[in-house]
């Protein structure tokens, strides 16, 4: 009797499985249709716990001011903390201000500056993860948590592997990240060589907006702007 129950829960998981992937190739062809239409982007990422008034929260939507002047829009992931830092400079800079939202037990949640026409709903983190990828000339990493990892890392990976176009990883915060990445080049670089040291040549660690205009526009003097894959 336990083993046919198991095997009837584990037939209605598969059932639910299958009607699943209408809804992912809906979240799919929305984000497709509507990212596609909002022109050349820089993705900003950080922690949702930063708070106005802190220091990377200030630093954040200074950049994301300098990134609208410079011609690029904004994309984030539409909650609060450093993505409410980077689409509030997006907005005060009369930029496009997009905001990619998940609906997560805690933390997450719209913020007010993101353009009503440009803010989005997913259920799944891949396929966020894909249109941040997908419609992003660039990244701006600023100090966060697990999620930033999880993104930083994905991007890296994704381009190491040539999956997808080149573009810049720009960290923002050198005490931040610095230890992190002295910890990446003795451990996975010289000690075991894990990784190639070109693999490390479009990260680049800053602390001032002006250096994160610079490496953009000097990368998009090279390069075409267009979607990654």
């Amino acid at each position: 009797m336990r083993t046919e129950r198991n095997h009837k829960g584990w037939n209605e998981i598969k059932t639910n499985d299958s009607w699943a992937i209408f809804k992912i190739m809906g979240e799919f062809v929305n984000g497709y249709e509507k990212l596609s239409q909002i022109g050349p982007c820089v993705s900003i990422f950080g922690s949702a716990r930063t708070k106005p008034g802190e220091k990377y929260y200030e630093l954040t939507e200074n950049v994301a001011k300098k990134i609208v002047e410079a011609g690029y829009g904004v994309i984030t992931g539409g909650g609060p903390g450093i993505m409410e830092a980077g689409n509030k400079g997006a907005h005060l800079g009369g930029g496009t201000s997009v905001g990619l939202n998940i609906e997560l037990p805690f933390e997450q949640h719209d913020n007010p500056y993101i353009d009503s026409d440009k803010s989005l709903d997913f259920d799944y983190f891949f396929v966020r993860k894909v249109m941040f990828v997908k419609y992003s000339q660039g990244f701006v990493v600023m100090p966060g948590g697990f999620g930033t990892m999880d993104e930083l890392f994905e991007a890296i990976t994704l381009i190491q592997t040539k999956k997808i176009e080149l573009f810049p990883i720009i960290l923002v915060g050198k005490v931040f990240w610095e230890g992190l990445f002295d910890w990446i080049k003795e451990n996975l670089l010289e000690k075991n060589g894990n990784i190639s040291a070109k693999d490390l040549d479009l990260i680049h660690i800053v602390d001032t907006a002006d250096e994160v205009i610079f490496i953009l526009d000097a990368f998009y003097k090279e390069f075409d702007l267009s979607p990654n894959f």
